[in-house]
């Protein structure tokens, strides 16, 4: 791919500059690609009915072909623009979650090009909870089709920065509203089979999704068994992964200090760096062991803090040359149902039960 020149926008959330969004609008339009805010993370947007269009951001990210895209509307109106008939409870859903960070997976109807759906008569939408995004889709007047902007694999961006370092040059331009909130994307749900299946975790919690449902929400195989292929865009492939080597640790603090201790005796024989992601609750006992690099990535009695510090955690151990990452795992109620998918995928599934 030729170089691009990438245009760094930055724009204040609470006072969005019409100019600037019409500027990225008009990008959208003429078949480009612009990264822009979410509550959940960045994401690369191109026109969700244009398959060319769309064909820039698998190009860009290195994203495979059969990995189907979320479709980004501006309101429920919208949908009759990128889905066939709805479901009694897709309407529930909107009416609860929307904009928010849930994605729904329905049928799709002739607008949206097979680039797009990868094939499949379903597509995933939703409306995201951020003011720069909402402005944009609207300015744009079309759906917008966003993955996470970043390089396919890699941990997803929660900053502008983030998008820069992997897609500089890659792209048209890139809006910079600041620090995403949610910081782990959407919860992705199939609402096209008798019950609802979560296909990715994120935002909203299966509990939340069961109270306003009335039913069992169930988890896809895909989760939890690497036998089975996962159906949710993003996590298909390897995804979320720094360069160093991550091991995931889950028991009582007393064996993950003890295993702690001796990947650290190990890895000083190698000479690896050694990075620990942990709780603060751990950190207190933790931070005096000689690891290289300490990050708190928040509060187990505050587990949203934990799933905002994820990504920036993972990027800040490439930034550093950590060659060996330990991270604790963490309670899988809740958003902590996202946080350990990430954190598995991260660590290729090497997760050590204590």
């Amino acid at each position: 791919m030729d170089a691009l020149q990438t245009d760094y926008i930055k724009v204040d959330p609470r006072h969005s500059d019409w100019k600037v969004i019409d500027r990225c609008a008009s990008i959208i339009k003429n078949g480009g690609l612009v990264a822009f805010p979410t509550e959940t993370v960045y994401g690369l947007g191109a026109n969700a009915l244009d398959g060319q269009a769309c064909r820039g951001i698998f190009a860009a990210k290195g994203r495979p072909a059969d990995n189907p895209l979320i479709v980004h509307i501006a309101s429920v109106e919208d949908m009759e623009r990128v889905a066939g008939s709805l479901p009694d409870r897709a309407y529930k859903c909107m009416d609860r979650f929307w904009p928010g960070p849930l994605t729904i997976v329905v049928p799709k109807n002739s607008n949206i090009p097979d680039t797009v759906s990868a094939g499949l008569s379903t597509v995933a939408v939703r409306m995201p909870d951020h003011p720069v995004a909402l402005a944009l889709i609207r300015v744009s007047g079309v759906p917008i089709a966003a993955p996470s902007a970043n390089t396919s694999g890699r941990p997803s961006p929660t900053s502008a920065e983030h998008v820069r370092e992997d897609l500089g040059g890659k792209i048209n331009a890139i809006l910079d509203a600041g620090p995403c909130r949610v910081g782990v994307e959407s919860t992705v749900l199939d609402l096209t089979t008798p019950n609802p299946v979560i296909l990715r975790p994120g935002g909203i919690s299966r509990e939340q999704l069961e109270d306003l449902l009335g039913q069992p929400v169930a988890f896809d195989r895909g989760l939890t068994d690497q036998n089975v292929t996962p159906r949710s865009p993003g996590v298909k492939y390897k995804h979320y992964a720094p360069k160093g080597e991550v091991i995931l640790l889950e028991g009582s603090d007393n064996r993950i200090i003890a295993r702690i201790k001796q990947e650290l005796s190990t890895a000083r024989e190698k000479k690896l760096k050694v990075a620990i992601l942990c709780s603060r609750e751990l950190a207190e006992q933790v931070k005096y062991l000689e690891a290289d690099n300490l990050i708190i990535l928040g509060s187990r009695q505050k587990p949203e803090t934990v799933a905002a510090a994820i990504y920036g955690a993972l990027r800040e151990c490439d930034r550093t040359g950590s060659q060996l990452i330990l991270t604790e795992g963490f309670a899988r109620n809740g958003i902590g149902a996202a946080i350990m998918n990430r954190l598995e995928k991260a660590a290729g599934y090497r997760l050590i039960k204590l």
